[in-house]
């Protein structure tokens, strides 16, 4: 057990830069997401993946990786914002592309 605590906090040592300097740079994930929620998450997700196979991710891979992540965190919120107005309106200009 000890083994994987400290794994995972291996794991969120690495994940919480990426995630701040994402932050800074994104202002859409400062309104939309909570920075300590979206850690924990990346954490759960990434900590799927062996200690072996998470070393072996280069940081402007891992970056990327969780930007997407992100990214699709932020926008599928957005739609549950919308008016149902808004949704009709979305859902209409879909069905023409």
């Amino acid at each position: 057990m000890e083994e994987v605590s400290s794994y995972h906090q291996e794991l969120i040592n690495r994940i919480s830069p990426i995630v701040e300097k994402l932050f800074k740079d994104n202002s859409l994930y400062l309104v939309k997401l909570k920075k300590q929620e979206m850690i924990d998450m990346l954490g759960e997700i990434f900590g799927q993946l062996s200690p072996e196979e998470m070393r072996v991710i280069k940081d402007n891979d891992l970056t990327r990786r969780i930007d997407k992540i992100l990214v699709l965190e932020a926008v599928s919120g957005t739609l549950n914002d919308l008016t149902p107005e808004q949704i009709k309106m979305y859902d209409e200009a879909v069905k023409r592309k």
